[in-house]
């Protein structure tokens, strides 16, 4: 026995020694932030000092050599979120990640980022390419220098990183603006739903935005037939779509309206939650160039941020800026399809994937006049779709003319609001709400894109796939700049985007039918026309908001619920006495989502079928037409499966019973215990290890949050997620607030650290003040950035 436990004793010291070994190792896969490095690729000194923070303030004696930093210092904390970066833009997750992301690669490859890419990067500017270069060569360098540990994700899956290059920059903002533009998943969820109700049910489920009137859908079943079964499929396959009101928040007040007599700016763009976060924070500085703000990693230049002069920060438009094209093929010559003109050859390539310990696959790709064939992705949707069509993808950022990496180096250094218009209208994807601001007061709002211009008899109006044959349907060009929404020094002194319809009924263009709801938008203006005097405070205090207008609007409808137990009887009380404020320490908001994701359930679970998890959402507008029985929507209220005709009432009633019985059994049975926090954690995802179970809880990041999917602080969860259907998965991935009386009072913040390395300290050192919605300084003055500094990097030609 005593030898057993001194065996136990020795097997646990060299347990413990090994593992410390292991760690001392991997600490030497952290950057190198102090001395001097002989480097190759600069023609002068470039100082990297790295604040307490773990900001890189990047100094350089001219432009090329700051990219070449920038690059330099990504790669230095953010190799491997770089490596699956390109991996994805360019269908290649498949060589490290093996067969489970077969499907997805398929998808990317036939869409074809990568191949985008080459055209676009092949058509910009001799100084953005130059720019591209230097930044290229600045990932490089590290890579050729490195000589300890690669970052423990390199280690774990046997991955050696490959040399950097300008496509691998470019195909990002390509898988940047995919993520902010898949509205053709509309399309094919107009198209599903079709096959299994009416149209005019199709629209009652997707709503017309608040206030604007229903267009009938076309119908084109006599055109075409499709059947749902390989759409679920290709919807599968292609990268996950934006959840229920998603999008970002800004807003901009004038001198006006401030103590300071100067502007004031805020933004925080939502978005995935990830770990590391998707931004990474940096300063640029050399003659003619002073710029801070968030940087993608993979990507050369300042995207959101502010120089000395100027600060600006985006929400997403959502235009329609992609449509799906039924193609006709003729039986006659398998290898035509039709068009206005006659029958035309498709272009056809062939994509290798690569499969980590498995055969290669080569798939190949057929491309019309409108795009690539993504019904080719699965031979099986052939025969869904009549054996002589196929499902093509028209998208403006797979046009070669897609160049707005163009933009960004002219709006870092923009000194005016002219300045800052010539460098957007080379933004061309995604469409961005702009927000600016100057330090000499003035104030403005811009929403730059190549936007398609549909001919007035396209009665689908990018709702539904259209016949690909018909001239109709073809794009007529793009909106002009000038005639693009647009505003400056308005008289009401400030300006704001949520993703709501940002144009009057009488815009004579069209930009989208799928807006998001103005939930957001009206609890904004409510919050600036409140203030006489705004300061940093009072624009921190919006950042905090988590009062919900959607929960207010739908809890009187559903509080005529009458109780038929002590438990509906507590939670009813609960909910009478809310303010709809989705706090933290609550148990309002979680019984009220609780209470609302069933009642999605019971409301059309039976009219959708197997189609049901994929489309369980938040959907207020149409919930509350049901409940409020405008135009007799109150139809849908009957389960399709029962004798009996339920009422609306009956499914209040249930709904709320099911409700406070799964609440129960998730966190315990007294209802005064719970509360909104524990449920709506925020939750970072490592890719790939949020998938693995030993080694999600190492490396994905938890905290517990505010707020909920339609409040200014914003988190929203997937109600389709049996598992955690109320953790925050898509909120602020940064918050910034810009003082243009002295831009160095200007405060930032993301959701997890700059450092994208578990065995740094820096991993996630921001996410619990991010969570608070409390802010770090970002000062482009050293008197501030020096203070605590880590250390100082020169780079040494």
């Amino acid at each position: 026995m005593k030898f057993f436990t001194t065996g136990l004793i020795a097997l646990a010291l060299l347990f413990i020694l090994f593992a410390a070994g292991g760690y001392l190792y991997l600490r030497t896969s952290l950057p190198k932030t102090e001395g001097e490095i002989q480097i190759v690729g600069i023609t002068h000194p470039v100082s990297i000092l790295r604040d307490a923070s773990g900001v890189p303030h990047i100094k350089g004696q001219n432009f090329q050599d700051v990219m070449f930093g920038l690059g330099f210092v990504h790669a230095q904390d953010r190799l491997w979120q770089m490596e699956m970066n390109r991996r994805t833009g360019a269908g290649r997750l498949s060589e490290v990640l093996g067969n489970a992301t077969l499907e997805t690669d398929k998808f990317l490859r036939t869409v074809g980022f990568y191949k985008a890419a080459k055209a676009s990067y092949a058509k910009f500017d001799g100084q953005t390419k130059k720019l591209i270069r230097s930044y290229t060569k600045g990932v490089n360098a590290f890579l050729e220098q490195q000589t300890g540990a690669l970052p423990p994700e390199f280690l774990i899956l046997g991955v050696t990183p490959e040399k950097w290059t300008p496509i691998d920059s470019v195909v990002w903002t390509k898988m940047m603006a995919w993520d902010l533009g898949k509205n053709w998943s509309n399309e094919v969820g107009r198209l599903q739903l079709s096959n299994i109700m009416s149209l005019s049910e199709v629209n009652e489920f997707f709503p017309p935005y608040p206030g604007n009137k229903t267009v009938p859908l076309p119908d084109f079943k006599n055109e075409y037939q499709l059947a749902n079964l390989e759409l679920q499929k290709l919807l599968t396959a292609a990268p996950a779509i934006l959840p229920t009101g998603a999008g970002s928040n800004n807003w901009v007040v004038s001198g006006d309206k401030t103590q300071s007599g100067r502007p004031l700016l805020a933004n925080d763009p939502h978005l995935g939650l990830s770990a590391p976060s998707l931004w990474y924070f940096a300063h640029l500085e050399a003659p003619g160039l002073n710029a801070i703000g968030a940087t993608l990693p993979g990507v050369p230049g300042i995207i959101l941020g502010r120089n000395d002069r100027i600060a600006w920060g985006f929400t997403n438009t959502g235009p329609d800026t992609q449509d799906l094209y039924v193609e006709k093929i003729n039986l006659e010559n398998p290898r035509q399809y039709k068009t206005p003109d006659g029958w035309q050859e498709f272009t056809t390539r062939q994509e290798i994937i690569r499969i980590k310990d498995q055969p290669d696959v080569t798939i190949s790709v057929r491309s019309t006049r409108h795009g690539p064939v993504l019904s080719d992705i699965y031979k099986a949707v052939i025969k869904d779709i009549p054996e002589n069509h196929v499902l093509a993808l028209a998208w403006t950022s797979l046009m070669e003319t897609d160049g707005s990496m163009m933009a960004s180096s002219r709006m870092m250094t923009a000194q005016n609001w002219e300045e800052f218009k010539k460098a957007i209208q080379l933004f061309t994807s995604p469409q961005q709400n702009m927000v600016y601001a100057d330090i000499d007061g003035n104030i403005g709002y811009y929403a730059p894109a190549n936007i398609p211009v549909r001919n007035k008899d396209n009665l689908a109006m990018g709702r539904l796939p259209v016949p690909g044959w018909l001239k109709k349907y073809d794009w007529e060009g793009f909106i002009p700049f000038e005639d693009l929404p647009q505003s400056y020094n308005p008289a009401k002194g400030f300006l704001y985007s949520a993703n709501e319809k940002i144009v009057p009924d009488d815009y004579p263009h069209f930009i989208t039918s799928d807006w998001a709801k103005p939930y957001r938008a009206k609890r904004i203006q409510e919050r600036l026309e409140q203030e006489e005097k705004h300061t940093l405070q009072t624009f921190s205090d919006m950042h905090t908001d988590v009062r919900s207008l959607m929960a207010l609007e739908l809890i009187d409808i559903m509080l005529t619920t009458k109780p038929v137990d002590d438990l509906s009887r507590k939670a009813l009380t609960a909910l009478s006495i809310w303010d709809g404020r989705m706090t933290i320490d609550q148990n309002a908001p979680l019984i009220f989502n609780g209470w609302i994701r069933e009642l999605n359930k019971a409301i059309y679970a039976d009219e959708l079928r197997d189609l049901f998890p994929r489309y369980w959402r938040h959907r207020p507008v149409f919930i509350r037409n049901v409940l409020l029985n405008v135009s007799g929507q109150s139809r849908w209220c009957d389960n399709r499966n029962t004798e009996k005709t339920e009422t609306c009432n009956d499914v209040l009633q249930t709904s709320l019973a099911l409700a406070l019985e799964d609440l129960q059994k998730r966190y315990g049975n007294d209802l005064d215990h719970w509360e909104w926090g524990t449920a709506h954690f925020a939750h970072s995802d490592h890719l790939p290890f949020s998938k693995v179970t030993l080694l999600k809880n190492i490396f994905d990041i938890s905290v517990p949050s505010a707020g909920g999917t339609y409040t200014i602080n914003v988190g929203r969860n997937k109600y389709s997620d049996e598992s955690q259907p109320f953790a925050n998965t898509h909120a602020a991935s940064l918050r910034a607030i810009y003082d243009l009386s002295n831009l160095n009072n200007s405060v930032y913040i993301h959701s997890t650290g700059q450092s994208g390395n578990i065995v740094s300290k820096y991993y996630s050192d921001m996410a619990d003040e991010w969570a608070a919605v409390k802010y770090r300084k970002m000062s482009t003055d050293p008197a501030d950035y020096t203070k605590n500094a880590i250390g100082t990097l020169i780079l040494k030609p």
